[in-house]
């Protein structure tokens, strides 16, 4: 009796993950299949009729290709000062002892506050300072979008040093700067590595506080909003199916070669 309730429970879990993994990746992949039709309706495309010529249209689209290039320095930018910061609060955070709660929170807070309230505000206190929007004011919307996620990475990741590490290599001569380097940075390379690329595709994907921070030239979410409105266009299918599988190709770059040592075990 036991073990087929332990049977049933599995079998609920997993229909339940599927169920869920359905919902989650069907737009996306719905999306992808819409890139190769050769229609100019969106559908899915018989086996038959897959194409590839909107993706290659993509290059007479300067105003993609233009907002594309934004978007990915914007991204980069972002994720890279977004892991800097994000890995400065998280090692404070270690070594607080009182208000340590409190510091967690400040940190976390611009998680919680909505893009369109955030955007708007953004705007109007560098109206008021006055700095013209630009790229620059895009990307201290999304730094605030950004790292409390890869604060949080950052923090998780930290948990695999212990202090017993640290304190042995002080008993060996080590300073804080070398400790730093040689235990605890190997040990959190996976969490930054991580921390980057959640920041990086979270400022590539982000529209609410680009849409109100953006300057003369506006990030690739934006014009395809705006390109959407005007009337849909196949190359809008065919960039947004790239950009999917780019970035499923950097979480696979990532996580295959943990995944597979976990699989394989430490090597002897």
């Amino acid at each position: 009796m036991m073990q087929t309730e332990g049977t049933l429970s599995r079998l609920a879990i997993w229909t339940i993950t599927a169920l869920g993994l359905i919902v989650i990746y069907a737009p996306p992949l719905y999306l992808l299949g819409v890139s190769f039709n050769p229609a100019l309706q969106p559908g899915l495309p018989h086996l038959s009729d897959l194409t590839v010529k909107w993706y290659l249209a993509l290059g007479g689209e300067n105003q993609l290709i233009a907002a594309l290039e934004q978007s990915l320095l914007i991204a980069l930018v972002t994720a890279l000062v977004a892991t800097l910061l994000a890995l400065l609060a998280a090692l404070a955070h270690r070594e607080l002892h009182r208000r340590r709660t409190a510091w967690f929170l400040t940190v976390l807070l611009p998680m919680f506050v909505p893009g369109v309230i955030q955007g708007l505000a953004l705007s109007a206190v560098f109206q008021r300072a006055g700095i013209k929007a630009s790229m620059l004011t895009v990307i201290g919307g999304h730094l605030l979008w950004a790292l409390p996620f890869a604060f949080i990475v950052i923090l998780t990741s930290l948990s695999v040093v212990k202090r017993s590490y640290l304190m042995a290599a002080a008993d060996l001569g080590a300073g804080r700067l070398r400790q730093f380097l040689d235990i605890t940075l190997p040990l959190i390379r996976p969490g930054l590595v991580s921390a980057f690329l959640f920041a990086f595709l979270l400022s590539l994907n982000e529209f609410t506080r680009a849409f109100y921070l953006a300057g003369r030239q506006n990030t690739l979410p934006v014009v395809l909003f705006g390109k959407m409105n005007a009337g849909a266009s196949p190359t809008i299918y065919a960039m947004s199916g790239a950009i999917f599988l780019v970035s499923v190709l950097c979480v696979a770059l990532v996580a295959g070669p943990a995944l597979l040592r976990r699989r394989t075990g430490p090597a002897e």
